[in-house]
C-alpha cells in the first residue's frame, strides 16, 4: 500500500494540491482530509463553492480506491451524486471522511461527509469509481 505521504506527494503538484487538500488518515475503506476555505473555492457570498465540495470529495473517493488497486491498475469516476446540506465559511476549514460502501474487482463505492469547523454536516457525496485495466 501506498503510504499517505506519497500519494500527498502526487497530489501536491495536481489540481487537489492547488485546491490545498491535506491528507489526514489513510485505510483501504476510509480516507480522512481537510481544506481550508479561501476566497477562491467560494462563492460571491464567501460560502464554499458546490464544485469545491464535489472536487474534495471526488478526490479523497479516487484516493481510497488507488490504495486498493493491485500494481498496474488504473482508476475513474464513473457518477457521482452530491447533497448540499448547509455552508462552510470563508477562512474555515472542512473536514471530509469518505468510506467504502463497496470494494469490488471493477468498481469501488465512496460516500463523502463533509463537515465544516463547528462539525455541523455541508455535503454528502457518493461515487463510484471503475477500476482500470493496466495500459499496454
Amino acid at each position: 500500500m501506498l503510504s499517505m505521504s506519497d500519494i500527498q506527494a502526487k497530489l501536491d503538484p495536481l489540481f487537489p494540491g492547488l485546491m490545498g487538500v491535506t491528507l489526514t488518515e489513510l485505510a483501504p475503506d476510509r480516507v480522512v482530509a481537510t481544506l481550508l476555505v479561501r476566497p477562491d473555492l467560494c462563492t460571491g457570498g464567501g460560502i464554499m463553492h458546490g464544485g469545491a465540495y464535489m472536487a474534495f470529495a471526488d478526490t479523497l473517493g479516487a484516493v481510497g480506491t488507488i490504495v486498493n488497486l493491485s500494481a498496474g491498475k488504473g482508476t475513474t469516476t464513473t457518477d457521482s451524486s452530491t447533497k448540499f446540506i448547509a455552508g462552510a465559511r470563508v477562512g474555515s476549514t472542512v473536514t471530509a471522511e469518505c468510506l467504502a460502501l463497496h470494494r469490488g474487482r471493477s468498481t469501488l463505492v465512496w460516500q463523502t461527509s463533509i463537515r465544516n469547523a463547528d462539525g455541523k454536516l455541508c455535503a454528502v457525496v457518493t461515487q463510484t469509481q471503475l477500476v482500470l485495466e493496466a495500459r499496454q
